[in-house]
């Protein structure tokens, strides 16, 4: 199983950004993902999941209406697209494989990726 995040970048407040996750080595399109924060201080803090269909979408309040969770089950992908970004997105953001289907938290997820970091500052 291999995860690997891209699309991070410094930005300015209120500005966008895409990440994405190529995901290889397991059956992409069977599996709930998710995207995870590191927050220097605060620790991990869960993001948005999605399920294996893409029909559902799941978010932290920090980032309802902000952040959009997608996949792309035929390019094997999963994106988050961030807009209004503040200086408290600043975080590195990882995407993982969520096993229990929904029900888990992100200490029982079984894969993820190195990591993409996100820094919003003026």
């Amino acid at each position: 199983v291999q995860l690997v995040e891209s699309g991070g970048d410094p930005v300015q407040p209120g500005g966008s950004l895409r990440l994405s996750c190529a995901a290889s080595g397991f059956t992409f399109s069977s599996y709930y993902m998710s995207w995870v924060r590191h927050i220097p201080g605060k620790g991990l803090e869960w993001v948005s999941s999605i399920n294996s269909g893409g029909g559902n979408t799941y978010y932290a309040d920090s980032v309802k209406g902000r952040f959009t969770i997608s996949r792309d089950n035929a390019k094997n992908t999963l994106y988050l697209q961030m807009n209004s970004l503040k200086p408290e997105d600043t975080a590195l953001y990882y995407c993982a494989r969520d096993p229990t289907g929904g029900r888990g938290s992100p200490n029982e997820y079984d894969h993820w990726g190195q990591g993409t970091q996100v820094t919003v500052s003026s």
